[in-house]
């Protein structure tokens, strides 16, 4: 099996059964409740089915990886789209990977001084503001900063995040639910030329163990669930708008509780592979199918037969969810998910310009660059695509209602009050814009 070129898999975090993982899944009977029930909706039968098909649909998947690298990926110019995009095929591409690049969102005379206004802001207000790594920040806890908002509020990435939204499909009854985004407050990263950072390896996130468990959320995914992988749709904002992440979070667990239809990366400056990009699964119904499916099946003994699905053991009755927490998101790794072959499917997306987007569907794997071999800061915004929905909305509003005093939004507890900070602003002079992008 080959590896992404010139790059060599990371020391992350490997998932294991060993004995002290397994006791925690073990003493918690949420669990195996949960495998037992989707047995009992769904059937044995139809998982083993399912397993079957998107195994083998994920070595179909490999070759065309193989030939494409990070080609695979679609990019499209903010032009394009601004002039009425109209390409099918690239639209059902995108929504096949599951992610995308915009280039050219935001002129490069408009995000070098925003840029520059987020590190004096930083720099002013450093022994303020958490960040992590702790010892070597490069994610800074902030969330009010005027250059942030200043990005939120763009007129480009507010049409863009409609576009995204509106890869979805809704339905035309629904009244409290529409592709007119909402702003969803999240933080920074301003990351130094040769920082190691480690700390988010293959993940998915908008929730864990919920995925099975929260009755909506399950219903979400019962297209997987009853082996009918011809008839897959992750964009049914019908069946997902009511879903709850947050089934078992508390606020400030640092875990989004709100749908964003896509996660976004806003860049800040250059990134390219191994200079502090973002690597990404490069399809979203094949990965979220096989995380699901996963923790009903037991690998064989003889590890010669790994890669052959037919000789994995379906089980109903265990309780090993790999990588699967409550409060927390959904982690990876090779030996816990070996047919999804990260090391060689998990790609570095292409190079990006200040002032380009990439975005990536809520149920897509993916992996901070470990590495930052570039020679000047790697920095991006966190800016999602978020749709109107009821739960949305709610959220929304108790966010603008903290943020307006300088708080740090409803799902960060690392934050703090920034009203205090020097070069502090606030909403001032864009309430109204606010407002209506956080629901009012």
């Amino acid at each position: 099996m080959s590896t992404n070129k010139s790059f060599s898999w990371p020391n992350w975090p490997d998932i294991t059964d060993d004995a002290t993982t397994l006791k925690h899944y073990l003493d918690d009977p949420d669990y195996v409740a949960a495998k037992q029930k989707i047995t009992q909706m769904f059937g044995q039968e139809s998982l083993v089915q399912g397993w079957i098909k998107t195994c083998t649909e994920l070595e179909a998947l490999a070759k065309e990886v193989r030939e494409k690298r990070e080609g695979i990926f679609p990019v499209i110019e903010m032009e394009d789209i601004a002039r009425g995009l109209d390409a099918p095929e690239k639209l059902d591409e995108i929504r096949r990977i599951g992610s995308f690049i915009v280039r050219g969102v935001i002129p490069s005379s408009e995000i070098e001084p925003i840029f520059e206004d987020l590190k004096e802001y930083i720099a002013t207000n450093k022994d303020e503001i958490t960040g992590y790594p702790h010892e070597n920040p490069a994610i800074y806890c902030v969330y009010s900063s005027p250059a942030q908002n200043n990005l939120r509020s763009h007129p480009k990435l507010v049409d863009l995040m409609r576009w995204a939204n509106n890869l979805w499909d809704y339905s035309e009854s629904d009244s409290d639910t529409s592709p007119n985004p909402l702003v969803y407050a999240d933080r920074v990263r301003v990351r130094a030329p040769g920082a190691e950072f480690l700390g988010l390896g293959p993940h998915i996130d908008s929730g864990g163990l919920c995925r099975w468990t929260e009755p909506v959320y399950r219903e979400v995914y019962s297209d997987i669930f009853s082996g009918n992988l011809e008839g897959r749709n992750r964009y049914n904002m019908s069946k997902r708008k009511d879903a709850d992440q947050g089934f078992y979070s508390r606020s400030g667990d640092l875990a989004s509780t709100v749908l964003r239809s896509f996660q976004g990366w806003t860049a800040l400056t250059k990134t390219a592979p191994q200079e502090g990009t973002i690597l990404l699964y490069p399809n979203v119904h094949l990965a979220i199918a096989y995380v699901l499916l996963r923790p009903f099946f037991s690998p064989p003994a003889d590890e010669t037969k790994i890669m052959d699905p037919h000789e994995w053991t379906f089980d109903a009755s265990g309780s090993w969810f790999p990588g699967a927490s409550k409060t927390g998101g959904q982690c990876l790794s090779p030996s816990s998910h070996p047919h999804l072959r990260l090391k060689e499917c998990l790609l570095h997306v292409p190079a990006l310009d200040a002032g380009d987007t990439v975005w990536w569907h809520s149920d897509v794997c993916h992996a901070v660059d470990p590495e930052h071999v570039g020679n000047i800061e790697a920095s991006v915004a966190y800016i999602a695509a978020t749709p109107t929905t009821r739960i949305n909305k709610e959220h929304m509003r108790g966010q603008y209602d903290k943020m307006a005093l300088g708080l740090a939004p409803p799902d960060y507890s690392d934050g703090v009050d920034e009203s205090k900070f020097k070069g502090f602003q606030g909403f001032e002079g864009k309430e109204a814009l606010f407002k209506t992008l956080m629901g009012y």
